[in-house]
């Protein structure tokens, strides 16, 4: 979810701040291999008050010489659930570990059926993975459900002069798990007219929970293309996750822009990949990005008015909602 930049920036830093070491390939080994790279890598400790020596007290005596490789893998996937993070993975040939809380625990807030029924019809357009068409109230509804499809320069442009006699647009990204942040920004410059600082990222500099670099400044520059100069809402939920909620940090600093529906999932720390001795993969968020003000924004992101579902058979009171806002910013 970050520029090619910052990937190869994070690949040089935490080549010299994780340690060499060996383990090995046993139950014992790659317990203390998963249990160092995370102690060395994991950007999160200190902001979600995790006591790391403490996991593995809790963990370590549960290995034994003879257990067998499932009952390892389970293990290991109990202690990274520890951390709460959804960009916490392990991987192995036959399953990977996973933590989905930070949307199973809440209500969903969202219905695909209705949308496609109610809202989108039969004669939606397609552009670039976004599904989009125009309200009988003269206001365009875009729903885009993952941000790995590609969004070209193009698809905005034709889909921004379909919408120029609208009153107003609905981007919808609820349950839109993430993917490439350029799509994130591409989309985001087409609603300013100015250079928008949405943030800071920093990078791990040594082995310390607190060891980071000083925070740099993240700009979304304005598009040179078409762009939308009237209002636009933003809808999530607590399955808008990883990219989908740095889209929404960086569209709440947008001019004429409004976040409508549930706190965003979180995830906004940037994920590097590594290896214990057994081969499994192992995937942890290494570089944390924070908001404009520099806060925490790895818990998601709070709506600017808080919506719930209420049905999920005659209308989407989330998109209710937003075209009632809409109308009231014109």
């Amino acid at each position: 979810m970050i520029r090619h930049l910052y990937i190869f920036v994070l690949l040089f830093l935490l080549t010299g701040c994780i340690r060499e070491e060996q383990f090995e390939n046993s139950p014992q080994g790659n317990f203390e291999a998963l249990w160092k790279i995370m102690d060395e890598g994991y950007c999160f400790f200190e902001y979600k008050e995790i006591d790391w020596d403490a996991v593995y007290r809790k963990y370590e005596p549960m290995i034994t010489e003879d257990m067998s490789q499932d009952g390892l893998f389970e293990v290991l996937g109990n202690m990274l659930a520890e951390l709460k993070d959804g960009h916490v993975n392990l991987y192995s040939a036959s399953d990977m570990s996973r933590y989905w809380s930070w949307h199973e625990d809440y209500p969903r807030n969202f219905d695909i059926l209705t949308i496609e029924n109610r809202y989108l019809g039969n004669s939606y357009r397609i552009a670039g993975g976004m599904k989009y068409t125009i309200l009988s109230d003269n206001i365009g509804y875009v729903y885009y459900e993952d941000f790995s499809r590609a969004v070209g320069e193009g698809n905005l442009d034709e889909m921004l002069a379909y919408f120029a006699p609208c009153n107003g647009i609905i981007f919808d990204v609820r349950d839109n798990g993430g993917g490439t942040l350029t799509y994130a920004e591409r989309i985001a410059a087409r609603f300013t007219n100015e250079k928008v600082h949405t943030g800071y990222i920093m990078h791990k500099t040594g082995p310390g929970h607190n060891q980071f670099s000083q925070p740099k400044p993240v700009y979304v520059e304005p598009s040179n293309r078409i762009r939308w100069q009237k209002p636009v809402a933003v809808l999530t939920n607590r399955s808008a996750y990883s990219t989908t909620n740095e889209f929404a940090n960086i569209m709440r600093y947008m001019p004429n822009a409004v976040l409508i529906g549930d706190r965003t999932g979180g995830g906004a720390g940037l994920p590097f990949t590594s290896e214990l001795p057994n081969g499994w993969g192992v995937r942890f968020s290494a570089s944390p990005h924070l908001d404009a003000e520099k806060k925490h924004i790895e818990f998601g992101i709070e709506p600017d008015i808080k919506v719930d579902l209420t049905s999920l058979t005659k209308h989407d009171d989330i998109i209710e909602e937003a075209r009632k806002i809409l109308k009231n910013m014109q």
